[in-house]
């Protein structure tokens, strides 16, 4: 039992030392994803679906068009991201049905 307690404490603190690293190794990412994921949590249905409607056919940013880049540039990066903002992401979309 004890060996078990050990065990889950040492995949814990290897688990956290990896995000750690993973947010130094992406400081720009870690901005953007967090900013993205709380902008969806923040949002309402209407108010997305109103950002949908007006972006159709709108060129990005030239912020947003840099990131892509890097994200495009490293494939590292772009997991990272990827997992970061899928889940709330796709899970708030499904809520307001903008997918099935």
């Amino acid at each position: 039992m004890k060996n078990k307690r050990i065990l889950w404490s040492g995949l814990a603190a290897a688990g956290l030392l990896v995000g750690a690293a993973v947010a130094q190794q992406f400081p720009v990412l870690d901005m953007v994803a967090g900013d993205l994921v709380q902008h969806y949590q923040q949002a309402s249905c209407e108010e997305l679906w109103i950002e949908r409607a007006n972006r159709q056919g709108k060129p990005k940013s030239q912020r947003t068009q840099e990131m892509i880049n890097m994200l495009h540039q490293d494939p590292q990066m772009q997991a990272e991201f990827i997992n970061r903002v899928s889940v709330p992401n796709v899970t708030k979309e499904f809520q307001c049905g903008m997918i099935p």
